[in-house]
């Protein structure tokens, strides 16, 4: 079985830099970047994309809703039966 794999967008115009997104994720996927944004605020920032397990807790906790974790489509196999 194929390990499932998960793609997380940053709104960098919605993100204050609260931080918070990076102290909650089990896997450490995130980190604050060293450069601002165009806004002015240090973002967070994907650093370890493929350690994320999808749990989502950066996104239900972002303050902001600046944070996107969606499910990486996989190609699927179809059964030549029919069912």
């Amino acid at each position: 079985m194929a390990k499932k794999s998960f793609d997380i967008q940053i709104n960098t115009a919605w993100c204050k830099g609260c931080e918070v997104c990076v102290a909650i994720c089990p896997k450490k996927v995130l980190e604050m970047s060293d450069k601002p944004a165009p806004s002015g605020y240090f973002t967070a920032v994907v650093k370890r994309q493929a350690d994320c397990i999808g749990c989502m807790e950066c996104e239900l906790h972002c303050p902001d809703l600046a944070i996107e974790v969606k499910s990486k489509k996989e190609e699927v196999k179809s059964d030549a039966k029919g069912g």
